[in-house]
């Protein structure tokens, strides 16, 4: 399960078709609906807030308007009615360390889109996020997938350099 710090624009179909799928899966888990996946660390910050449901209803809203925008037909019923107005605090590290880890999966699934955006030295956030400085979260499991020094740096509160695209 990965429900990205990042605006979901960056993702390629692939990715936003498993995003949508993955935050329906935990609205289904905040809402006990399912046995797994009850102590996933990408949960955390949703069960921090004072309404988890209404925190990842939102989440699943910017989806669906991603979704929208593309013209692609997700089901806006399967999105719980509960309201808020809130913004989630993330930091700045955690946003970096997602940008470099999605970097890598389409650098592999699909360069092409990867490509639209190589003039993105920070990525935008997903608009449920409000941002602050700080370093990766302790939650965070992308430097098994992203890894190495760039990760390490990222971990530490230092900002990413420019990847070579």
């Amino acid at each position: 399960m990965r429900l990205w710090t990042l605006h979901p624009k960056y993702l390629d179909p692939k990715g936003l078709v498993a995003l949508w799928r993955e935050a329906l899966l935990a609205q289904a888990v905040l809402k006990d609906e399912t046995k797994g996946y009850r102590h996933h660390p990408q949960l955390a910050r949703f069960k921090a807030q004072a309404d988890p449901l209404a925190a990842v209803a939102a989440y699943l809203r910017g989806v669906h308007a991603e979704a929208l925008a593309r013209g692609y037909r997700f089901d806006r019923s399967k999105i719980n009615r509960r309201r808020s107005a809130l913004k989630l605090t993330e930091t700045r590290g955690q946003l970096a360390c997602e940008w470099l880890h999605l970097q890598a999966k389409l650098r592999a699934r699909n360069p092409e889109w990867l490509r639209l955006w190589k003039r993105v030295a920070a990525a935008d956030a997903h608009p449920l996020f409000r941002l602050v400085p700080g370093a990766v979260r302790e939650w965070e499991r992308a430097d098994a997938h992203a890894g190495g020094a760039k990760t390490a740096r990222v971990r530490a509160g230092a900002q990413p350099r420019k990847p070579k695209l």
